[in-house]
């Protein structure tokens, strides 16, 4: 038996490298990526792993699958996903195409972007499970304060009031509020105790003493309060305007020569003028 046993085995063993060297036996993927050195065979477990994962994709759209089923094919298919990074990986090493740089994005059928968190995805039925779908449903967007420059790009005069008049609506409103604010002021001041009603035209008036002054204790150029002016008095002597302009131009001239004499010039000035007085 031991001798026949070994007869078989020496020719099961002879058939089957007849076959790996015809390719009729198909060729196992390996277990890591590493192990591979040739860039054909690494693009092809690339492709191998896509073909896998897009079938199974397929199966998991079935919501009649069942919650454990959906998940275990959800689980190998993040599976699949990884082992397919890891043979990108090992292409661009071997100096392939860079996939991760350039690959496109994990689409659904809708064309859009499978959503996932931290890398795990959820494909097919896999987000309609009980906690899954919790977890992608958006939230309202947060009110977005505006900047200070933004708010700035509104204030403008208006905003200040300043046009508040050009309607022609609010300066009468606040005329006949003016007036009636008044009115109620002076009936207040007069009902708390101040001038009586009826000692408002026996009020003296304060220009009658200066009507009564002599013609003589007014000042020159006074004009006659019969012609319905206010008389005022000058307590200080007030230049005219001839004896400013003199003022003026003298004082002009000693800016001048103080800046363009000289010295000696300038002494004589000043002994010049303290011997007239000036």
């Amino acid at each position: 038996m031991a001798r026949n046993a070994e007869k078989a085995m020496t020719a099961l063993a002879r058939f089957r490298q007849a076959q790996l060297d015809e390719g009729k036996v198909k060729e196992r993927r390996p277990y890591l990526a590493s192990e591979c050195s040739d860039l054909p065979k690494a693009e092809k477990w690339r492709r191998q792993i896509i073909s896998e994962v897009s079938k199974k994709v397929a199966q998991i759209q079935n919501a009649g699958l069942g919650e454990f089923r959906i998940r275990d094919l959800n689980d190998e298919i993040n599976k699949l996903l990884r082992e397919k990074r890891h043979w990108e990986f090992r292409i661009r090493e071997l100096g392939g195409y860079d996939y991760k740089r350039y690959g496109p994005r994990i689409l659904d059928r809708e064309g859009r972007e499978v959503p996932g968190n931290r890398g795990y995805k959820y494909f097919g039925a896999a987000r309609d499970l009980p906690g899954v779908r919790e977890l992608f449903e958006q939230e309202p967007a947060p009110d977005m304060r505006k900047t200070r420059g933004e708010l700035m790009k509104d204030v403008d005069a208006e905003y200040y009031g300043y046009r508040d008049e050009d309607d022609g609506v609010l300066v009468p409103l606040e005329m006949r509020h003016e007036k009636r604010a008044i009115a109620e002021a002076i009936h207040k001041w007069r009902l708390d105790g101040g001038c009586p009603p009826s000692e408002k035209e026996d009020e003296p008036s304060i220009y009658s003493s200066v009507a009564s002054e002599p013609d003589e204790e007014r000042a020159p150029d006074e004009e006659d309060p019969e012609q319905g002016d206010v008389a005022f008095f000058a307590h200080v002597p007030v230049p005219s305007q001839k004896e400013v302009e003199e003022a003026l131009v003298r004082r002009k001239k000693m800016e001048l020569l103080e800046r363009y004499a000289s010295e000696s010039l300038q002494e004589q000035s000043r002994q010049a003028r303290t011997l007239l007085g000036l």
